[in-house]
């Protein structure tokens, strides 16, 4: 099955490795938010990007990002000079970045970048950027605006956030690789990513909702996660930003957001939040219950299936 799955963070490289271990080699593709990459130190950073990547790599540290046996030296070297280093990058990882950081110089596509790292690492799996063109995520907070990784990392997720906004995306364009591998695509998985700053950037990008409604219309599946359980967002800070954005912080708040984009036609939630079966379903999604969390290599795999299986299935 042709899978093409959007993602973002610590929660959408899991359920991209599961995906990645029950397919075929090349048989998924996964489009990654790049509305938190930033500059630091003259160096073009992918956060999402080398999280999903390093994932799939099976290189990942144990805390879900950066790169498994890293050393700090740099960073401490900055330090001792004086250097703000409040976003660690480790000695390791620094070689992904210079490497980007080179090409893009030179001129060429993230897209195409991205193709290389993810050869060289021996990644079975397609990771393509949202898109070749800069876009930034950016959050209004009581006290002004804030880039992403100031407000996350620097901020350490402190602030409440009351807009979002997702600079340059109205400038930006699917790419080429991402319309084919939607025409292609046989399921349409929406990762248990932070809907609004992992997946929101995504859907921004000019091109992706028409490309995924047109794949619906050919009666392709698309099938999201639910990245809050029991109102609590499994990993960052998903459900505050959702409640100073003035919505619910539940699964079915998050239903509400992918519904009115038309994105879905089933979502999956836990079997805690089986509460909520009636209200997502009169929103017009299929309904699948299920254990998400994935606390091991195992969850992730079962989590994968359990969605291929409904997806063949297609749950009442």
């Amino acid at each position: 099955m042709r899978v093409v799955c959007l993602a973002g963070g610590v929660g959408g490289a899991k359920l991209a490795d599961g995906l990645q271990q029950i397919l075929a080699p090349g048989e998924l593709t996964v489009i990654v938010n790049t509305g938190d990459d930033l500059e630091r130190h003259s160096l073009l950073i992918c956060p999402d990007q080398d999280t999903v990547m390093y994932t799939l790599a099976g290189i990942a540290g144990s805390q879900g990002w950066g790169l498994a046996g890293e050393t700090w030296r740099v960073m401490g070297s900055l330090a001792r000079l004086g250097e703000r280093t409040w976003f660690r990058l480790g000695d390791k990882d620094i070689a992904t970045h210079l490497y980007r950081t080179e090409r893009v110089r030179r001129g060429e596509r993230l897209t195409d970048i991205a193709a290389e790292l993810g050869r060289a690492l021996g990644v079975p799996s397609h990771v393509l950027p949202m898109t070749d063109a800069p876009v930034r995520t950016r959050v209004r907070t009581d006290d002004g605006w804030l880039d992403f990784q100031d407000y996350f990392v620097r901020m350490h997720q402190e602030p409440d956030v009351r807009e979002v906004r997702f600079e340059g995306a109205d400038r930006a364009a699917i790419t080429p690789e991402i319309s084919a591998a939607l025409r292609a695509a046989e399921l349409i998985v929406v990762a248990p990513s932070n809907p609004i700053v992992s997946i929101g950037p995504i859907l921004a990008v000019p091109g992706m909702l028409d490309e995924i409604g047109a794949a619906r219309r050919r009666g392709v599946r698309a099938m999201g996660v639910s990245g809050i359980v029991g109102g609590k967002a499994l990993r960052g800070p998903a459900d505050r930003m959702l409640v100073g954005l003035g919505e619910e912080a539940s699964a079915l708040g998050v239903a509400r957001r992918y519904a009115s984009a038309e994105l879905l036609d089933t979502f999956v939630i836990d079997t805690l939040d089986e509460s909520l079966v009636a209200e997502v379903r009169s929103l017009g999604l299929k309904v699948v219950v299920t254990d998400t969390v994935m606390a091991d290599a195992a969850g992730r795999v079962r989590l994968a299936r359990e969605i291929l299986a409904a997806a063949v299935g297609a749950p009442a």
